[in-house]
């Protein structure tokens, strides 16, 4: 069994902490229908512009180094829209997954 570092456990409670000051500042009031898809459309949109972005730097940065203008360009670019798809899918399977 894994031993958890002390940093970790008081980051832990800490995060555990502001969770609950949260709860009291906002009164244990639900979170609207229309805030959830707000943040969850934002969320999204980030996910797939991050994935692409960076996939379209690395590709541009290995083009420099290596000179082959635009072939890492195209293949990253395909790589990071693609993680980018991925990282939309796992949370997208997490939502469900906590409504359940």
């Amino acid at each position: 069994m894994k031993k958890v570092p002390e940093d970790i456990k008081e980051l832990e409670l800490r995060i555990q902490q502001l969770k609950e000051k949260e709860n009291r500042v906002r009164g244990n009031k639900e979170e609207s229908p229309f805030m959830h898809a707000s943040k969850t459309g934002l969320r999204i949109g980030t996910e797939l512009l991050s994935g692409v972005l960076v996939g379209a730097a690395v590709g541009y940065f290995l083009d420099q180094a290596l000179e082959t203008k635009p072939w890492m360009l195209i293949v990253f670019l395909f790589l990071g829209g693609a993680a980018g798809i991925l990282n939309v899918y796992r949370f997208v399977k997490k939502e469900e997954k906590s409504k359940e």
